[in-house]
């Protein structure tokens, strides 16, 4: 793994810890042209776990993750990816599959990304 997705995986795991209470226990990133794909792994926290057992349940936890996600990117920048990407993030796609806790966030740059 290179430093600059070693460090982009920390910027992404502080923020969704500090939103959630809790950071994916693995991320795994991949530099595209000028996209970064994250596969997140591990993300809910055991109260979610228990909501999502019921049917209704998931389809909040599901809703919330994703809305709170695009949201707080929508607002701001997280601190320090742009100077670490070398060029400004322009959209984020985010999505969760509860029921194997797995989330993908596809991160869109102005330009592209180099290693």
């Amino acid at each position: 793994m290179s430093k600059k997705v070693h460090e982009f995986n920390d910027i992404i795991r502080k923020l969704r810890k500090d939103l959630f209470g809790k950071g994916p226990e693995r991320i795994h990133t991949v530099f595209v042209e000028n996209m970064a794909v994250s596969t997140l792994y591990g993300n809910l926290t055991p109260t979610e776990r228990f909501i999502a057992s019921k049917p209704e349940g998931l389809k909040m936890v599901h809703a919330s993750r994703t809305s709170m996600i695009q949201e707080l990117y929508s607002r701001k920048t997280p601190e320090g990816m742009e100077e670490l990407m070398g060029t400004k993030l322009l959209h984020l796609f985010s999505d969760i599959k509860v029921e194997e806790d797995l989330a993908i966030s596809v991160f869109i740059f102005e330009d592209k990304i180099s290693e």
